[in-house]
């Protein structure tokens, strides 16, 4: 890769202000994502598209030159349709993974009586693989990908894993924001046998999710990552002694400027896209 290639932020979030936002994080991403492309970096952002996200007044339309991809879930294929829409007030894309499955609900992880999604499992790997599968659409090799939200959690064990080997993540370094838990259930039974989407994926690498507790999932992304950002003041304790154990590379910890000031977060960006 030449050195004046320009280097390229891949953000891949369950929440983003205006879209869906479950935490505070949802405005810093919107902030980080505008500044990231007025520093000159190229940045894309990819998420679900839930079905409370109108899509008339966000002005999302279908990219069709993208269709044509099917995902396998446990030998099952699901279409996926990705739409675009503009970030307000930016120039930049947001890319949103839809399936009539799993998106069309107007409801995000619960139902009308607040029971979790049985398929939440099921919808959390097909955005995870979606997404990359994407990204290799693209052609667009990412030098950083930044996940944020316990449905992103599996992308980091997959970049190591199975796309491992794919030209299009050979520079890619993965950040993951660490966050305080957002559900308190357990996925459902098959979500094990089904997050196995490849024979590069062994048992022991699933282990750090085996519990199937969002607690699992943010330790099990946390070891994947090159990066742990820390996302909230409240954190699990047992989420905060794993993830800052010294086998990390690097932890950054959560400052509420950044909800003014998100300058921390695009230097973290440069700095991994320089090393």
């Amino acid at each position: 890769m030449s050195a004046d290639t320009k280097k390229r932020v891949l953000i891949i979030a369950n929440e983003l202000s205006p879209y869906t936002e479950f935490t505070d994080f949802a405005q810093i991403l919107n902030k980080l994502a505008i500044k990231t492309f007025d520093s000159g970096l190229e940045i894309r952002v990819i998420m679900p598209r839930f079905g409370l996200i109108n899509e008339r007044r966000h002005r999302l339309h279908e990219v069709v030159r993208l269709s044509g991809i099917n995902v396998i879930i446990d030998k099952d294929d699901y279409p996926l349709i990705i739409k675009v829409a503009s970030l307000p007030n930016a120039r930049l894309q947001v890319y949103f993974m839809d399936n009539e499955d799993y998106f069309k609900r107007k409801a995000v992880f619960r139902d009308d009586q607040d029971n979790f999604f049985d398929d939440n499992a099921e919808r959390m790997i097909f955005f995870c693989k979606s997404a990359l599968e994407t990204v290799k659409k693209f052609g667009w090799p990412p030098h950083v990908i930044h996940c944020h939200g316990w449905m992103t959690s599996l992308v980091p064990l997959y970049l190591k894993t199975t796309y491992k080997k794919e030209p299009v993540f050979g520079y890619s370094k993965i950040i993951y924001t660490a966050q305080a838990d957002q559900f308190k259930e357990v996925l459902n039974s098959n979500f094990m046998k089904k997050a196995l989407i490849s024979a590069e994926i062994k048992d022991k690498d699933l282990d750090p999710f085996r519990d199937g507790t969002n607690t699992a999932l943010t330790v099990g992304a946390g070891k994947n990552a090159d990066v742990v950002v820390f996302g909230s003041e409240e954190m699990e304790p047992d989420v905060l002694e794993e993830l800052k154990s010294s086998r990390y590379k690097k932890v950054l910890q959560y400052d509420p400027a950044w909800k003014e000031d998100v300058t921390p977060l695009l230097d973290l960006y440069k700095s991994l896209t320089e090393s």
